[in-house]
């Protein structure tokens, strides 16, 4: 497939964006179980908007993400519990800090420079906001273009850039959506929150593996 051919779905968008996000911020738990792929796609931080999918939602964008080369079953999983992850890397031939705009575009919505560079920073980190726009006008250079510049908001200084794989965007409609960034519950740390939903949703897949391997011995 070619970039000229791509065209995510809105699942196939935030499925791929949790995959890259937790390939690089908790290369620990990556590749990633269906179940923690779900839990990482309808995190309540750090994604905008948030959104509840169920397992099917999850399978069949994994199975669109495959159709177009983008993701699939990790080439080293072992074990009954089927790991995915994305081959966005072969795919795009973008460089560290481009993905990470990427991919936090598609995880966040329309974002200004100032906010794409606070929130890049457990992917790729960028000294100065010229660095984020250098990344961004790659992005926009691209053929056909993987990011877009949105009109300024009213009463704003500061315009915002979007993401273009799920294709065309309605800009006069994003234009009026406000970006304000979204209190994390109980004033606990957004990154913190991050680290705890992935690291529970690993522990859930585990379980669920042992659990099978019983039942297995035990003619249950």
């Amino acid at each position: 497939m070619t970039d000229a051919t791509m065209h995510l779905t809105t699942y196939e968008a935030r499925v791929l964006g949790a995959l890259m996000e937790k390939e690089a911020t908790t290369p620990e738990y990556y590749p990633l179980s269906l179940n923690a792929l779900q839990n990482a796609a309808n995190q309540r931080s750090n994604r905008e908007p948030v959104m509840t999918l169920d397992e099917e939602d999850v399978r069949q964008a994994i199975h669109g993400l495959e159709a177009k080369n983008l993701a699939g079953v990790a080439r080293n999983s072992e074990g009954r519990v089927a790991k995915y992850e994305h081959l966005w890397g072969e795919y795009s031939n973008l460089t560290r800090a481009e993905s990470a705009l990427l991919c936090v575009l598609i995880l966040r919505g329309p974002q200004t420079t100032g906010e794409l560079r606070n929130r890049t920073e457990r992917i790729h980190r960028f000294d100065e906001i010229s660095a984020v726009l250098a990344g961004l006008q790659k992005l926009i250079d691209r053929t056909p273009p993987m990011a877009a510049i949105l009109p300024r908001q009213p009463g704003t200084k500061e315009a915002r850039y979007a993401h273009l794989l799920c294709g065309p965007i309605d800009s006069a409609a994003l234009a009026t959506i406000p970006s304000t960034p979204r209190p994390t519950a109980l004033g606990v740390d957004e990154e913190r929150i991050t680290t705890l939903e992935s690291t529970v949703a690993e522990l859930k897949s585990e379980l669920e593996s042992l659990r099978q391997k019983i039942e297995r011995l035990t003619g249950n």
